[in-house]
């Protein structure tokens, strides 16, 4: 499997707000949609990522005062991409490797979605199913004199 399957099964939508935003609207639109991170784009373009993990960094490092701070201010700048060739493994040693929950996928300068850890792992056990699956169809109709050992 690679990266390209995991961004088809889970869908290309991805939820952005600009660099000038407001931590607290970003805070906003990722309680209220349920995500764990947003897309910076500025221009149209990858700017950043902001997850959870940076806002209670900024939260922390602010006394709470964050709500006026910019996303800007805030996001992870250049952050490392996926390419939809990957392999499902080199995304695992990437997303472990640099303890990264979000990781954007791109093609050339095109975001193509975000994947998450938990997309990685629904991409794994799914695998491991068919393999699985694969497996015990071939055993199930293995020949009966190599089942005897004749």
């Amino acid at each position: 499997m690679i990266v390209r399957d995991i961004v088809k099964m889970k869908g290309s939508n991805v939820f952005s707000i600009g660099p000038e935003g407001k931590a607290s609207e970003a805070l906003s639109l990722m309680v209220k949609n349920d995500i764990g991170s947003l897309v910076v784009l500025d221009g149209g373009r990858l700017a950043g990522m902001l997850t959870f993990r940076e806002v209670l960094k900024a939260l922390d490092a602010h006394k709470g005062g964050v709500l006026d701070l910019k996303v800007g201010d805030v996001m992870i700048r250049n952050p490392a991409c996926g390419s939809p060739e990957d392999s499902l493994e080199s995304l695992r040693e990437i997303m472990n490797k640099d303890h990264i929950r979000y990781l954007p996928v791109k093609e050339g300068d095109q975001l193509l979605g975000v994947i998450s850890f938990h997309d990685v792992a629904n991409a794994v056990i799914k695998e491991t199913t068919f393999h699985n699956r694969l497996l015990k169809s071939y055993i199930k109709n293995w020949p009966e004199e190599e089942k005897a050992g004749k």
